[in-house]
């Protein structure tokens, strides 16, 4: 008997089927002659049937990838060596995947998002709305020069390096200065040159709850020297004088003042940490006056920033300035010798000293003055004291 004629099938799918397929035994004579050709084709119709069943439901499931964001790409897409043109779905809402892209920043390699271009768009913006009102002349300064858009943008960015990085400050007790109202902060005095009231100008500026401005009171060569006079006015430091810090009390701003004067900031660095004089007390008088609290304030580490081991009193007086120092570096060094030693600090505000419970005429009483200024000085000393036992390194 003639075995069945099959023609093969091309199409992988066919092969696939007809693999899938069990094989059909034929028994000799079960069948009369042509019988083998109309059962091969009656398999030939069956595989065709499946394969266009398969073709639709692939159809189906193409579409449906289109139709979910799976297929998005409009330009030709090679498969199986052909090239077939892919078009795309108009009227489809974009999903948040086409929106949300992702660029690979090609310094480091790693994924830049959105917002971070976003962030910086916003920076540059601020910054050209910053330059264009200086230039214009669109800001505001208070009766005293102080510029408080230029304080916190520019001056205190500069400060900050130097307070963070460079002396490392520890702020202790910053929840001693009040959230609102006049107090008049007084503090030690040192380090050759006054970094000190700089430093502790943004201690509470960074680490006060209401970042509060600290309105410091400077003596006459502050305001007499070039380009210091106004970056001094502008960061809000005015004169040291009853008047003026009475004013500032009233306002309700907090107000600095380092009484030991030149005396503390230019004294040798055998005497460091020893507290001079404080005058006669007028901070206490103006601090009686408008009832304001009085928050002594110790700092740590400025002593050591330019060891003064000379003082050039004849080079001084020709100069007209208190004192010429003489430094391990300075002037030895040159411009070098100006760089100060990068000692680890500490500012501390001890218990504010109340004042509102005394009568008007208290601030003219000498003897009330003078116990409150020994007061004051004796808790700033002792705090001084405990904070050097307390310090492990001079650098560290």
């Amino acid at each position: 008997m003639a075995d069945a004629k099959v023609i093969p099938f091309d199409d992988d799918r066919s092969r696939g089927a007809a693999a899938q397929r069990p094989a059909r035994r034929r028994g000799a004579g079960s069948r009369r002659k042509g019988g083998g050709e109309q059962a091969g084709a009656r398999e030939q119709a069956a595989v065709r049937e499946q394969a266009r069943v398969r073709e639709q439901a692939g159809a189906r499931e193409e579409a449906g990838a289109r139709e979910s964001g799976a297929v998005r790409e409009s330009g030709a897409v090679r498969e199986s060596g052909a090239v077939h043109e892919v078009q795309p779905l108009a009227g489809r809402i974009p999903a948040q995947e086409d929106v949300h892209v992702t660029r690979e920043n090609p310094e480091t390699g790693a994924e830049r998002q959105p917002h971070d271009e976003a962030g910086l768009e916003r920076r540059v913006a601020r910054g050209l709305a910053f330059l264009r009102r200086r230039l214009t002349g669109d800001y505001e300064v208070d009766d005293f020069g102080y510029d408080e858009e230029l304080t916190d943008q520019v001056l205190m960015s500069l400060l900050r390096p130097v307070y963070e990085k460079y002396f490392r400050v520890e702020v202790k007790g910053i929840e001693n200065i009040p959230a609102e109202g006049g107090a008049l902060i007084v503090a030690n005095h040192s380090g050759t040159l006054p970094l000190d009231g700089l430093m502790m100008q943004v201690a509470v500026h960074d680490h006060h709850p209401e970042n509060r401005h600290l309105r410091l009171l400077a003596a006459d060569l502050v305001f007499v020297l070039p380009v210091v006079n106004e970056l001094a006015r502008k960061l809000g430091h005015t004169l040291a004088c009853a008047e003026d810090a009475g004013r500032l009390l009233e306002q309700g701003e907090l107000v600095g003042v380092m009484p030991e004067g030149f005396k503390g900031i230019g004294k040798p660095f055998s005497e460091r940490y020893k507290l001079q004089r404080f005058g006669r007390g007028g901070f206490v008088s103006t601090a009686l006056r408008q009832g304001a609290p009085i928050i002594p304030c110790s700092i740590v580490g400025a002593e050591e920033i330019y060891p003064m081991i000379g003082n050039a009193k004849t080079l001084a007086r020709v100069l007209g300035i208190p004192y010429f120092p003489l430094t391990p570096t300075f002037p030895w060094l040159g411009p070098l010798g100006a760089v100060p030693l990068p000692t680890k600090w500490t500012i501390q505000f001890g218990e504010p000293i109340v004042t509102d419970g005394y009568p008007p005429e208290a601030a003219e009483d000498p003897m009330l003055m003078f116990n409150l200024t020994d007061q004051v000085r004796e808790q700033i000393q002792h705090t001084l004291y405990k904070l050097l036992v307390q310090r492990r390194s001079v650098f560290f």
